[in-house]
């Protein structure tokens, strides 16, 4: 991917369709009420509130939204962890974990999540000392697992039963 991401204040990009422009930065306060309808509307799991407020309060540099025309269409919300290395086995590192990204249905397929996972990869490494970053995601989530393969993740592992209906996930991880 060689779209040059900034980290200081908003970036403005042009979607894959040529057309429709859109804008990322990092989330305020303000964009919570929106980042949680986001999370409600796309994705099974749902966090409560404090769980939001919590991340951006302690990584706000790697909590990010995208917005199209003044409206807040997606979000990624990261943090930074000490433990075991998922790439580099029996080492304790520095690690990046993406907990959840959402984007509207209509804003699909522009380039958004793309743009935002590296602003967010990015942040956890310059702002927080993360040398790698990880995730979950179902293993069935076929469009999830090839943005993140094109982003150089790698599957290192699955775990059992992970979401509340069952589904195994796949554990993918990438160095920064």
């Amino acid at each position: 991917m060689t779209l040059e991401i900034v980290l200081e204040g908003p970036q403005r990009l042009m979607g894959k369709d040529g057309k429709t422009a859109f804008v990322i930065r990092e989330a305020t306060t303000k964009d919570l009420n929106d980042v949680i309808m986001i999370n409600r509307k796309v994705l099974p799991e749902n966090y409560p509130t404090w769980f939001f407020v919590e991340h951006l309060e302690q990584f706000p540099k790697a909590f990010i939204v995208a917005e199209i025309d003044g409206r807040v269409v997606g979000y990624i919300m990261s943090r930074v962890e000490y433990g075991w290395s998922n790439i580099q086995k029996g080492k304790a590192v520095r690690k990046g974990h993406i907990v959840s990204v959402g984007v509207l249905p209509e804003a699909r397929r522009l380039g958004i999540a793309t743009a935002m996972m590296l602003r967010a990869m990015k942040a956890m490494k310059v702002f927080y000392g993360a040398s790698e970053v990880y995730l979950e995601v179902r293993v069935s989530n076929t469009p999830a697992i090839s943005l993140y393969e094109k982003l150089g993740y790698k599957v290192v592992g699955r775990i059992p039963g992970y979401y509340s209906d069952g589904e195994d996930a796949f554990l993918m991880a990438c160095p920064l």
